[in-house]
């Protein structure tokens, strides 16, 4: 969100170059103006999209930066036109802290998909948008800090249900599932259907599809590399498919009605779209930049549909946590130390990260 690069008050965690090593550092948050709720950060998740903000995999260049969007706190103060929050109120920010609100787009409450939509980092504050003017020309920085100053809008209630460790990754890895999903899965269950979903992946994202997917009624297969997970996914309820054996693929062919891809590296996708039945759905939401080869021929002659999304709107978020607070749908966490932060990008560049989503101990922060 919108900082003071030369301000104080505001203890952060930054990169300040490509190497991504995550530094003690301070700048200034703006007061919140009317419409805005001013955040105690209490807990940070870490996401796979932090380190590539960090270490020039997307070439931002923006440094120093503070990534973090799946943000758990406590409000600390709210401007004069705030109406649904209060001081100690328990709320949470996830990926995006501002769009243009007037667009169609916005209108539809698909607020992540305006042009004008602003990131919890790595955007730059807009000159003459008439909002923390102190901020103009720097670029926004996320939930690796202290506190943090977002419009109301863009600020969520928690669930009693769920707390302030664990609501943060739903920001990010429970809303990106849960939009798919939601699209695909719980809007047809209402058509009396169950459906059949592919999950490809079995990382954080991958645990959080399966999840949900069961949650919605869903019959749900895990694709993945090898049948090492096997037992994981049997233990949330999903049979698995390891798409690195052409037998396997054989035998799964035409079976999923929709296919939801996590995986967040460059793969084929020729034997993953082979599971979809006939007019299936392939969709994308793992942020690679290599575009990825997909024969139309195929598409032609299956009715294959392929789509990315992108996390959620504001209402589609708030009915995410719904969601999960009616389910008891949590991601699984390891609650960490700013001080081990580090060391944790290092596992997650090198691929050694398990499944668990990290979160951050923001209070650690006066600790280093």
């Amino acid at each position: 969100m919108a900082t003071i690069p030369d301000g104080k008050g505001t203890l952060a965690l930054a990169a300040f170059d490509a190497n991504a090593n995550l530094t003690k550092h301070e700048f200034g948050r703006p007061e919140p103006e009317a419409n805005d709720v001013s955040i105690d950060i209490k807990y940070c998740g870490m996401c796979h999209s932090d380190l590539h903000a960090c270490n020039g995999d997307w070439g931002l260049n923006l440094y120093p930066i503070a990534p973090g969007h799946e943000i758990g706190g406590i409000v600390q103060s709210v401007g004069s036109n705030v109406t649904s929050y209060k001081v100690g109120d328990r709320v949470a920010v996830g990926c995006f802290v501002s769009s243009c609100r007037t667009c169609e787009l916005c209108d539809a409450s698909d607020e992540n998909l305006c042009n004008g939509s602003l990131q919890t980092y790595s955007s730059m504050w807009p000159e003459g948008c008439g909002q923390h003017k102190e901020c103009a020309g720097c670029h926004t920085n996320g939930g690796y800090t202290s506190q943090i100053t977002v419009d109301q809008h863009f600020v969520y209630s928690v669930p009693d249900k769920i707390s302030l460790e664990h609501v943060g990754p739903l920001l990010c890895a429970g809303i990106t599932m849960f939009s798919p999903l939601n699209k695909h899965v719980l809007k047809k269950k209402k058509e009396g259907k169950t459906l059949k979903v592919g999950i490809a992946g079995f990382g954080g994202l991958g645990h959080m599809g399966v999840k949900l997917a069961k949650a919605m009624g869903a019959d749900v297969v895990v694709l993945s590399r090898t049948t090492s997970k096997a037992e994981e996914a049997a233990q949330l309820g999903a049979t698995l498919v390891a798409h690195g054996d052409p037998d396997a693929l054989k035998a799964a062919a035409y079976s999923c009605d929709v296919i939801v891809d996590t995986i967040s590296v460059s793969h084929p996708v020729d034997g993953l779209m082979g599971c979809l039945k006939k007019k299936g759905t392939y969709v994308f939401i793992g942020g690679i930049p290599q575009p990825a080869s997909v024969s139309p021929f195929m598409l032609l002659f299956h009715n294959w549909s392929i789509e990315g999304s992108l996390v959620g709107g504001v209402q589609e978020t708030k009915d995410m946590l719904a969601f999960c607070a009616e389910h008891d749908i949590v991601p699984d966490i390891q609650v960490i130390a700013a001080k081990d932060a580090n060391a944790q990008f290092q596992a997650m560049a090198a691929g050694e990260s398990s499944a668990d989503r990290y979160v951050i101990d923001m209070a650690t922060l006066a600790d280093l």
